[in-house]
């Protein structure tokens, strides 16, 4: 070795090898389905996944909640993923389940179990980083902060959700208000 050039330092090396591993990490997601497309949430956010069972409608709710489910003692909120979107509401078939996840409650302080109501789901996937293109400014049939990015899998697309902004416990209860106070104006 040259003794005028100097092995890099630990810390550089350090910094090259997280950027080389950023560059291709690979994260594992969940990927279900809502009508014929395909979507996909970070397997950290997921707790457990149910058969669609048990649900108790709730009064004055937004029309995107289906209601509560009792989950080992504990109260979940149950959302109809579909409609989050603005779309039909799932119908209930022999796939259907509840994707229970853990999001930031409405303080940021807290997480909170909340349920998702999917057609059906698919597989765990590991998608590299680099596979995930930036979502389209145009023609999604669902809001753009919804989603992370789009991935192509086997040939297919599929959608990467946003948890955090999909289930914000904040604009769901602003919809909760409202849902309640137009509820009370036609009583």
């Amino acid at each position: 070795m040259n003794p005028m050039v100097k092995a890099p330092g630990t810390a550089l090396v350090a910094a090259q090898a997280a950027q080389a591993a950023a560059a291709g990490e690979e994260r594992q997601y969940l990927t279900f389905t809502l009508g014929t497309e395909m979507f996909s949430l970070d397997i950290l956010c997921i707790k457990e996944i149910i058969w669609y069972a048990g649900l108790t409608e709730v009064p004055m709710m937004p029309a995107c909640i289906r209601g509560v489910i009792n989950l080992r003692g504990a109260v979940v909120p149950v959302m109809d993923l579909s409609a989050r979107f603005g779309r039909a509401s799932t119908p209930v078939g022999k796939s259907t389940c509840i994707v229970i996840t853990e999001v930031e409650g409405a303080s940021g302080s807290e997480r909170q179990n909340m349920g998702i109501v999917v057609d059906a789901v698919q597989a765990v996937l590991e998608i590299p980083s680099t596979e995930i293109e930036p979502a389209p400014n145009f023609g999604a049939k669902i809001r753009a902060d919804f989603i992370e990015g789009i991935a192509k899998v086997n040939g297919k697309f599929v959608i990467v959700l946003n948890v955090q902004r999909v289930l914000s416990a904040e604009e769901i209860g602003a919809m909760g208000q409202a849902a309640a106070m137009a509820e009370m104006a036609t009583a």
